[in-house]
């Protein structure tokens, strides 16, 4: 099993590192430009956010964020290429565990988020002077967010029968909750009505999370930061290995 479990996942970082020109060059691009508008340009009239000066507020949400997409996006465009070329019914006459095949993909989408995480946090130190409140707490809520993201892509990729279904969710899903999950603010400014709208947002806890190991402030509980990407990764990945055994797309 963990020769199994090892070969996908080196198959899955050696596919996104072959084109690093597509996977991480293009989100620590994508980091400057949200640096220079929302926070040099915007920053300085916006002023502080929960203490803390705008530019380094929303430094946490555009890490947070870059993670969210990289590791969805592994997941569910490598998945469904073993689907759409077929090399996935290599897997099925194999004597691997569906659990340890699940593994290895999420695994590969966490290895992204992770690489190129560090390479957009790496790209903003030259624009910000970052410091970090507690390793651990920064630590638990990425693993959490990038586990969590990995296994929804799966999950897209199962379902997804043409390339143009892999879109559909990151632009009219992800995007929008990512946006409404205090990246650029902090919820603590909303009308009340809006703000209890934002405890429905899974996103918004992690977000809270990750800024509060960042920078030391939330507007949440620290055990719901970490509660609520837990109980979402349970139902998540209960539900794709339920696919995968029962072959919803996968076994013709």
């Amino acid at each position: 099993m963990w020769i199994a479990y090892q070969t996908i996942v080196v198959k899955e970082i050696l596919r996104f590192a072959r084109i690093w020109v597509q996977t991480i060059v293009p989100p620590v691009v994508t980091t400057s430009l949200y640096l220079l508008i929302f926070g040099g340009l915007m920053g300085e009239r916006i002023g502080h956010m929960q203490g803390i000066d705008y530019l380094h507020f929303i430094v946490p949400g555009i890490i947070l964020m870059t993670v969210i997409m990289q590791s969805y996006a592994n997941t569910v465009s490598s998945f469904f290429l073993t689907k759409y070329n077929h090399s996935f019914e290599e897997l099925l006459v194999s004597p691997v565990p569906n659990w340890v095949i699940l593994l290895g993909f999420v695994s590969g989408g966490v290895t992204r988020g992770l690489c190129v995480g560090l390479a957009v946090t790496f790209t903003i130190s030259f624009f910000v002077d970052l410091s970090v409140y507690s390793y651990g707490i920064l630590a638990v809520s990425f693993l959490l967010t990038s586990v969590m993201f990995a296994l929804a892509g799966f999950i897209n990729a199962i379902f997804a029968k043409s390339f143009d279904d892999i879109s559909i969710v990151p632009t009219f899903v992800l995007l929008p909750l990512t946006y409404l999950g205090g990246m650029f603010y902090s919820i603590d400014i909303l009308p009340s009505f809006w703000r209890s709208l934002s405890a429905f947002n899974p996103i918004f806890y992690m977000m809270d999370g990750f800024r509060l190991g960042m920078l030391g402030v939330g507007s949440t509980e620290l055990y719901l930061a970490f509660l609520v990407p837990m109980a979402m990764i349970a139902l998540l990945a209960a539900v794709a290995l339920y696919l995968l055994n029962t072959g919803v797309n996968t076994k013709t």
